[in-house]
């Protein structure tokens, strides 16, 4: 049982703590996005540990991530404030290729080396020497964005979520349009495109931008106003830092990133929570100026991010927190003691005044035993 009065519903706790006023407990999101939820074989652990393993048909709410479709019992037990409205296209896994991989609808082929991990990309389709004539006529065979595939069932969903509970609704966007390129050309080849070949980068950004807004205009007109945050991400940093030097990122990326988050506010009045993994610091005055209302996950395993005290101080009236709980070290392999020790430091450290919402730093992996998850939702009551 809680140890705070329960004043407000999940919406509003959540849309108080985004509001940086102080909600009346802290609030949690297990498994509203895709990058906060449980891997299948954690939770059909946990599932066996609280007693209803044998009564639950384990699913998958995102297949290439290999995330389980987590029962509302489950998310009743720890308190979760939210519920995701996922757009089934971008995440399902297609027909496997002979060798056990699988092509997406860009063309990336993806690989699984671990059933207790997920999919990997193992081809990139425009890695090596290409030309704006071969990404054009890649994009000829890209996901067409008037498919009515990609917005199945999320007007539904939405809906119902939004008239018939009382949880904060997130509809979890597309993957940006930086991480398709570095899956497309590779890591390596993405790389060095915006050294040697800015305007191929910026060429390939415009294509995957044009598709991306039009399948994100499509779901937005759909979900209207049954959504209260939209979750988008794509990764641009390192444990160390920035992925490419700063004046890369003013010349190419945050041209782009402006474009998508004003295409976002004006297409919706839902929040943005924005995801970008590693060591991020450099980033969130950028984040704050384009308008984002939370940054996800708080890798405090990064440099930088572990004095979660200091970006609370630096950023916290002007920006909201979503995570900060270690997946790296702290959840796989402490004690239960130290998954306790670890949330009430977190939600001590980002919690006063609101701006924070509890959250394991990236999804609960195969690694992390059952008493630890339980350990970290049941220290949210202190």
């Amino acid at each position: 049982m809680s140890n705070y009065p329960v004043t407000m519903t999940s919406r509003e706790r959540v849309l108080t703590a985004l509001a940086h006023r102080q909600p009346d407990r802290t609030p949690r999101d297990l498994g509203g996005t895709t990058a906060t939820g449980i891997n299948i074989v954690a939770y059909r652990n946990l599932i066996t540990y609280l007693g209803s393993g044998r009564a639950e048909e384990v699913t998958f709410i995102n297949e290439r991530a290999r995330l389980a479709n987590i029962s509302d019992a489950v998310l009743a037990r720890f308190g979760s404030d939210t519920r995701p409205v996922m757009p089934g296209s971008a995440y399902a896994v297609g027909p496997a290729n002979p060798d056990g991989t699988f092509t997406d609808g860009y063309g990336v082929v993806r690989g699984l080396p671990d059933e207790r991990g997920h999919y990997y990309v193992v081809t990139a389709p425009l890695a090596g020497e290409i030309s704006r004539g071969d990404i054009a006529a890649a994009a000829h065979h890209w996901p067409d964005p008037d498919d009515p595939v990609h917005a199945a069932g999320v007007a539904e969903t939405a809906c119902h979520l939004h008239r018939d509970t009382s949880y904060a609704v997130i509809l979890n966007l597309p993957l940006g349009s930086v991480h398709q390129a570095q899956w497309l050309r590779g890591f390596d080849n993405w790389l060095a495109d915006l050294v040697l070949d800015p305007q191929l980068s910026i060429y390939l950004l415009d294509l995957l931008f044009e598709r991306w807004l039009e399948m994100t205009r499509r779901l937005l007109a759909v979900a209207g106003r049954n959504v209260d945050v939209l979750f988008y991400g794509e990764d641009l940093a390192l444990h160390t830092g920035p992925m490419c030097s700063p004046r890369t990122y003013e010349k190419i990326i945050h041209p782009y990133q402006r474009r998508v988050f004003e295409a976002l506010h004006s297409l919706s009045d839902a929040r943005i929570l924005y995801h970008n993994c590693g060591s991020v610091v450099w980033q969130i005055n950028d984040l704050i100026e384009m308008g984002v209302d939370a940054l996800n996950p708080v890798q405090v395993s990064s440099a930088g991010m572990d004095d979660t005290a200091s970006l609370k101080r630096r950023f916290g009236d002007r920006i909201a927190f979503w995570g900060g709980v270690d997946t790296g070290h702290v959840l796989p392999y402490g004690a239960p003691q130290d998954v306790h020790d670890e949330v009430r430091r977190r939600i001590g450290d980002l919690g006063p005044g609101g701006g924070y919402v509890l959250a394991a730093v990236h999804n609960l992996q195969a690694d992390v035993p059952p008493e630890n998850i339980c350990a970290l939702w049941d220290a949210a009551d202190g």
